[in-house]
C-alpha cells in the first residue's frame, strides 16, 4: 500500500496558514479543526514550513505566553520532510520513526496534495496486515 491509497481513503484536505499568522491564530485553527499540525505555505503555495501541537507547547515552555503574538515563521519547522503518493507505508513509517515526527505533507509535481499522520499510516498498515492474514487463512483452509 502507498500514500496515494491512504489519501484516496482519507481525503486530500490540508489545513494551511501563512508565515505571518500568529501562533495564537495557529492554536485556534488546530483546536477548531481538531488536528495536530498545519502546513505553512508561501506566496506561491510552496511549503514554507510546518507547525505541530508539540512545536507550540515547546515554544510556550521555553518563552512563555509572549510567543502567542509572534508570527508562526519564528516557531515553525522550515526543513520539512515530505513524501510522494508512490511512497510506501513502510518507507514513511521508517522516516517518521527515525525523525520523531507525526505529520508529513504529500507533494506531487511541486504541489501540496495532502498530508498524512502517523495515525493514518498505522490505521492503513493494520488494515493491510489484516487483509494478508485473511488471505493466508483462506489459503490454508482451502489448501
Amino acid at each position: 500500500m502507498n500514500i496515494g491509497q491512504v489519501l484516496k481513503a482519507k481525503g486530500r484536505t490540508v489545513a494551511t496558514a501563512r508565515p505571518d499568522a500568529t501562533l495564537l491564530d495557529i492554536i485556534t485553527k488546530l483546536t477548531q479543526k481538531r488536528i495536530g499540525a498545519i502546513v505553512i505555505v508561501g506566496d506561491n503555495g510552496d511549503v514554507a514550513g510546518i507547525i505541530s501541537e508539540r512545536d507550540v507547547v515547546r515554544k510556550l515552555g521555553e518563552r512563555g505566553a509572549d510567543v502567542l503574538s509572534e508570527p508562526v515563521s519564528k516557531t515553525m519547522t522550515t526543513n520539512v520532510i515530505t513524501c510522494q503518493e508512490h511512497t510506501t507505508l513502510d518507507e514513511l513509517m521508517e522516516v517518521m520513526t527515525q525523525g520523531r515526527f507525526r505529520h508529513v505533507p504529500v507533494i506531487e509535481d511541486g504541489a501540496l496534495v495532502g498530508i498524512v499522520s502517523i495515525g493514518d499510516i498505522v490505521k492503513h498498515h493494520i488494515a493491510e496486515v489484516e487483509m494478508e492474514v485473511t488471505a493466508m487463512r483462506g489459503y490454508f483452509v482451502t489448501g
